[in-house]
């Protein structure tokens, strides 16, 4: 086992904590993959990366001091190796450090046929090998700001008061009502009557109706989970699994919502720009065409988020003398262009877009006093359109259960969702964030398929 992680060595090197014995000249032992493999005849290089920091190890090996050099100059990229040999502190070098070896021993080979050599790879190509492309440094990089924006997320609700709820992945309901479920069956002949539960049940589309009840025993709760959408949808902005951040809020209404939306997202980006520079810095300069990839997120960490309503939102799209593809009109659903169009020409930054007709909106959305509109809020950011949407829930039974009646929707299957407007309801709110969408965001990577690690898209289930 290694005495030490690369990371450690880094971060004791910077003097970013105790040195613990690593000086100049300290013995270290360090296991890891080789990313690159060059030599002479008398002395070799070895880029070596362990998975625990984005940065790699340059490892010296010489002919003098290697019993096997030979062997070890062989070695191809992508080997699994252990090295012991003495720390050498380079302070005026590009890297900090680096491993001069006395002892190089072999853990797990590579065959020559390994498809990740030292060139660029297409993200296409990439796609169909994701059990291999999380050693790349665009993947290595992505999954570890993944990794930061899920722990930054439940330390943002710890931190505020927020209780962690699990709500079911299995359930017998479509949550936005548009049908569009995975069911979850043991017959092949759609007898859901003498089904395994009796009944129809799907994957969970969002788990809000389920974590609504334990806001209004706790306050405020949130789960963050997978879920899934049967949408036969190829687009770079869809998936058929995802993860989502689902917060609820007792006695909040929709303004209280959007504060605490903005503050999560700057709290996540401002942790992301402090524990992931190394993995910004290579997206910024390899892989955003624009290369402002940080300034972005600095930008928006320091901004305020502008509010505009729908209605004013659609007087400035048809004001705006652009040739949109579908045309603008009051009561429609904004597309992409649109949005992209509100955050980045009008807004020029997040924009929340309030207050929607109420016929495109899902029926749990609280009416506002128009009649016409309800309490329900899209967040807008450049580059992606749509991040987070949100609303004040409707807290009236009668009101409720009137717009479910003109939806149509069939309500004995949530009468427990109505008993919460019986039994001590109040204003509560809440809202969706998309991991996957967020991640494109932060990260600059355009299509969802390269923030999952294994993407779940129509006619995809290879891995």
């Amino acid at each position: 086992m290694a005495d030490y992680l690369i990371d450690e060595i880094y971060k004791s090197v910077k003097g970013l904590v105790p040195n613990d014995g690593l000086c100049d000249g300290a013995p270290v032992t360090v296991e890891g993959w080789i990313r690159t493999n060059r030599s002479n005849n008398k002395i070799g290089f070895i880029s070596l990366n362990d998975g625990s920091c984005f940065s790699c190890c340059q490892v010296v090996y010489e002919a003098d001091k290697l019993g096997n050099y030979a062997d070890i100059a062989k070695l191809l990229t992508g080997c699994a190796v252990k090295i012991t040999g003495r720390l050498v502190i380079t302070p005026d070098a590009k890297q900090p450090f680096e491993i001069n070896a006395t002892e190089i021993e072999l853990l797990g080979d590579c065959d020559a046929s390994y498809p990740l050599q030292k060139k660029r790879h297409s993200l296409e190509f990439l796609r169909e090998i994701p059990h291999l492309r999380p050693r790349t440094n665009t993947f290595m990089a992505v999954f570890k700001i993944r990794s930061i924006i899920s722990q930054s997320l439940h330390e943002f609700f710890r931190q505020n008061g927020f209780t962690y709820i699990h709500t079911p992945i299995i359930t017998g309901n479509d949550a936005e009502g548009a049908g569009e479920t995975f069911t979850v069956t043991t017959r092949t002949d759609g007898d859901y009557n003498n089904d395994f539960f009796g009944k129809h049940a799907c994957l969970t589309v969002s788990g809000q109706l389920h974590a609504e009840p334990f806001a209004l025993a706790f306050g405020k709760v949130y789960t963050f989970g997978p879920t899934f959408r049967a949408e036969n949808s190829n687009t770079p902005y869809h998936a058929s699994e995802f993860w989502m951040i689902e917060p609820e809020m007792a006695f909040c209404d929709l303004k209280g919502d959007m504060a605490v939306m903005e503050a999560m997202l700057k709290h996540v980006i401002n942790d992301v720009l402090e524990n992931a520079k190394d993995e910004l810095k290579f997206l910024n300069d390899f892989v955003v065409e624009t290369h402002d990839l940080i300034e972005k997120l600095e930008r928006v960490a320091n901004s305020d988020f502008k509010v505009i309503t729908y209605t004013e939102a659609v007087d400035y799209l048809k004001n705006s003398g652009e040739k949109f593809e579908y045309p603008v009109e009051w009561g429609m659903d904004f597309y992409k262009e649109h949005e992209m169009y509100i955050c980045e020409k009008i807004a020029k930054g997040p924009v929340f877009l309030i207050d929607f007709p109420k016929e495109i909106k899902a029926f749990y959305m609280k009416l506002n006093a128009d009649g016409k509109t309800v309490a329900a809020c899209d967040l807008l950011v450049p580059g992606v359109g749509e991040l987070i949407g949100g609303s004040q829930r409707e807290e009236h039974y009668d009101v409720l259960e009137k717009k479910m009646d003109e939806m149509g929707m069939e309500k004995e299957s949530l009468e427990w969702y109505l008993d919460l407007r019986k039994y001590g309801g109040v204003p509560h709110s809440g809202f969706g964030l998309g991991l996957e969408r967020f991640l494109m965001y932060v990260t600059g990577v355009s299509n969802i398929r390269d923030v999952l690690p294994y993407a779940r898209t129509p006619k995809n289930l290879k891995f």
